[in-house]
């Protein structure tokens, strides 16, 4: 039963990645504000880790601290077990200041590796910090390019195809109004026949009767 909810899983993630794969190549800004986006959560841990290794810087220095304090004390009460002749207990206070003196070198040494390290990361992550910024400003003005494009695309369109349109129309309305005169001119033409008609064969008749 697992595996087959993991094939299904792995079956939707497929065909996911293949749709942003497929709108990622129709859009390249798309694709480019992804991988800010990623690139942007990659600084946010690498700043993290940053502030985990300030932690650990001072974590260093303060058991640096401690120890060393244990191993001044230990050495000085050594001292005086020496001084009273009580073996027993210089033995017990030197071990004491050796361990802590040791641990304390320890600490200091990994504050030191700690402070370099901190250096180099700072390094890195300010050297992160600009180029993303820097990549930022290019996706604007590639944005500002791209606007440009489908703007003269845009005004390319209307100007080559839709406004071919309402001449179309104009042509359209032109021919029907041509035809239309022309069906009024020969109605009125028909309706106008007999009274011509009429007209000239009264002239014709007076013509004759002048004539007599």
């Amino acid at each position: 039963m697992t595996n087959i909810f993991t094939r299904i899983k792995d079956s939707i993630t497929a065909d996911i990645h293949q749709i942003l794969d497929e709108k990622e190549q129709k859009n390249p800004i798309t694709a480019l504000n992804h991988y800010l986006r990623q690139s942007e959560l990659q600084k946010e841990k690498v700043k993290g880790l940053l502030e985990r290794q300030y932690k650990l810087r001072d974590e260093f220095m303060r058991e640096y601290h401690r120890a060393e304090e244990k191993a001044n004390k230990r050495l000085r009460q050594a001292n005086i077990a020496k001084e009273a002749n009580e073996m027993v207990l210089y033995d017990y206070a030197i071990n004491e200041y050796e361990e802590y003196h040791v641990r304390a070198e320890r600490m200091k040494e990994a504050y030191e590796n700690a402070v370099e390290q901190i250096d180099q990361l700072e390094r890195k992550y300010k050297e992160m910090t600009h180029k993303l910024k820097d990549m930022h400003l290019k996706r604007m003005e590639l944005m500002g390019r791209e606007n440009v494009i489908r703007a003269n695309e845009q005004m390319k369109r209307v100007l080559e195809e839709d406004m071919n349109k309402p001449f179309s129309k104009f042509n359209e309305i032109e021919q029907f109004i041509e035809g239309l005169e022309e069906k009024v001119s020969q109605a009125y033409y028909k309706s106008t026949f007999d009274q011509k008609i009429a007209q000239l064969e009264r002239k014709m008749k007076e013509k004759r009767e002048e004539t007599n």
